[in-house]
């Protein structure tokens, strides 16, 4: 298990103060209501480190931080207890996004690859997690169709373990006031408006390390 006791030890200070898709989907968004549904996810006169009509706590807001430069750019690192992602920038910089988490025992530390990604995506429950709440996912057994209340937001980064889908996703999610709590079925949940900034700077390949929630050093504050 990757745990955040590992990032602690291994990559202290690394980081300081600020300076499921179905296989037959039905229908896909063409380029206009793409567009439209991002207007409509983005607060008007937005401005990424201090729009907030989410009610967000404040530390959760985007801000650029240092970085060591012994990281790799591109590499993606979510810490699971102070509900971090953070994107490594050339230059020794990282922006930092406040996230949600898996609740329970369905958040799953590890490292994993990006091997897909797409906007506006569609959305289908997992047969395990049909079967764990069938109240919530059973009516979405065949999918639930891209938009602004789509579980997965208005993009997501799908992560694999060699060529294998984990259906483990980092995505936008309808319920930005989840931040900074566990609350998903194991993905990482980000304010739409927020991954859609960080979307187009994440390349395919990327490196993503999810951090342990339980062995750690350090407590949320």
């Amino acid at each position: 298990m990757l745990t955040r006791r590992h990032f602690i030890t291994t990559s202290a200070a690394l980081f300081s103060a600020p300076i499921a898709t179905p296989l037959l989907a039905s229908t896909w968004p063409n380029e206009a209501e793409k567009a439209a549904w991002d207007v409509q996810i983005t607060p008007e006169n937005f401005d990424l480190a201090t729009s907030n009509p989410w009610g967000l706590e404040q530390r959760f807001l985007p801000q650029r931080v240092e970085a060591r430069d012994t990281l790799t750019p591109g590499d993606i690192h979510v810490d699971a207890v102070a509900r971090y992602l953070y994107h490594i920038e050339e230059g020794g910089t990282a922006m930092r996004y406040g996230v949600a988490i898996g609740r329970g025992g369905l958040y799953e530390p590890g490292v994993y690859t990006v091997r897909r990604k797409v906007e506006w995506p569609h959305w289908t429950p997992t047969r395990s997690m049909i079967e764990r709440e069938p109240e919530l996912y059973e009516r979405w057994a065949d999918g639930m169709q891209p938009g602004p209340t789509n579980a997965l937001g208005s993009r997501a980064i799908y992560l694999y373990v060699g060529q294998r889908d984990t259906y483990l996703r980092i995505h936008g999610t309808p319920y930005p006031r989840s931040i900074g709590s566990r609350a998903s079925s194991g993905c990482v949940r980000m304010v739409m408006a927020h991954i859609n900034t960080l979307y187009p700077n994440v390349k395919m390949e990327s490196t993503v390390y999810l951090y342990s929630a339980e062995d750690s050093v350090v407590s949320v504050g």
